[in-house]
């Protein structure tokens, strides 16, 4: 049976094609940045263009959210019945998370079940792995926290509000998120300077310098609509500082960066550490990391002594679709927990979640 798992975002849709119990193929495709709903028809007809027809098709989504929709409820009808024009034919179900697998109709009436459920499919997949763990979702655009303790999803929020009320979701990833929204001091030249509240340069800008942002996890444009050069990064985080570039050397600049990617690291181990205390997770519970800055959470693991599990050793992956397979690890999970749902007929999408 082909299983298409689709994550609908706002920034991205990302879809996973299950082939028995293998994933043969993955693809990110960005959303156009027009102030349109119909982005989302743009990118679902590239997609489509990349799967074969499938058995089932399954939805998780969090492009709801996107502001060119009045409210969740509004997002939410478009996004189904989006997939159910797409679909048509073949069957559909929509992942409620907490409420599991949904028909269409359904899924129209539990809202708040439906909307940005993507993580806890995720972390739902981590249970049949881990009895115990912190899944680590680093993305472009947030950062999902989410323990696993005695096989179940150990979240205390639900929605997005909620989870960061809990410290469950950091609203920063590693390339479309202001670095504003990191640090508003950062050393320069052995002095603490502030930082322009302006979106003159991302954590892409970063991670560039870095060299941990590789050209396939970076395809927006940049805040000056420039290049992607080391060069031209370095000039866009310098207009931060209210410098050009000229004013400092290749070291400073890298300097800077590293100083921002610390600081977003910081800011990751706080959460991680507080989740890892208020569940009493062991030290034999390792850090699931996923998503494109998933080396961040890498680096958390080292530095937390604990052991490092990628997402990619959860699941059957082609090798030539591994590592984006745990790039968009919700689009895996999602297909990965319909397939299971269908060959049990009282499945109900996956790990439970503990309430």
């Amino acid at each position: 049976m082909t299983v298409i798992g689709w994550d609908i975002g706002g920034a991205n849709l990302k879809l996973a094609q299950l082939e028995g119990e293998r994933i043969a193929k993955v693809a990110q495709i960005p959303c156009s940045i027009k102030q349109d709903r119909s982005k989302f028809d743009d990118a679902l007809g590239q997609a489509l263009t990349l799967v074969p027809k499938a058995s089932l098709h399954a939805v998780t989504m969090t492009g709801e959210l996107s502001d060119v929709f009045a409210n969740r409820n509004e997002g939410v009808a478009y996004l189904v019945a989006l997939m159910q024009a797409a679909s048509a034919g073949q069957e559909l179900l929509i992942y409620g998370g907490r409420a599991g697998f949904l028909s269409a109709e359904d899924a129209r009436l539990r809202v708040q079940d439906v909307a940005s459920a993507n993580w806890h499919a995720s972390a739902a997949l981590v249970t049949a792995h881990a009895g115990e763990a912190l899944l680590v979702d680093i993305g472009t655009t947030t950062t999902d926290l989410i323990p696993v303790a005695a096989n179940e999803v150990a979240a205390n929020g639900y929605s997005d509000g909620e989870r960061l009320t809990e410290g469950e979701l950091i609203y920063a990833g590693v390339v479309r998120t202001p670095v504003m929204a990191i640090a508003r001091e950062v050393p320069f030249r052995g002095r603490m300077q502030g930082v322009a509240a302006e979106r003159f340069a991302t954590m892409a800008d970063v991670y560039r310098l870095t060299g941990e942002l590789t050209e396939d996890k970076d395809p927006y444009p940049t805040p000056d609509q420039r290049g992607k050069s080391r060069g031209e990064s370095a000039a866009r985080l310098a207009r931060m500082l209210g410098r050009d570039e000229a004013e400092g050397a290749d070291g400073d600049w890298m300097a800077v960066a590293h100083y921002f990617a610390a600081c977003q690291l910081g800011q990751i181990e706080a959460a991680a550490t507080s989740l890892i205390a208020r569940e009493g997770l062991s030290a034999g519970a390792p850090i699931v990391g996923a998503g494109c800055g998933r080396f961040i959470a890498k680096r958390l693991a080292a530095q937390r002594g604990r052991a490092y599990l990628d997402f990619v050793e959860l699941i059957e992956v082609d090798d030539a679709a591994g590592d984006l397979a745990a790039s968009c690890a919700p689009a895996v999970a999602v297909a990965l927990l319909a397939d299971r749902h269908a060959s049990t007929p009282q499945g109900r999408g996956g790990g439970k979640t503990r309430s």
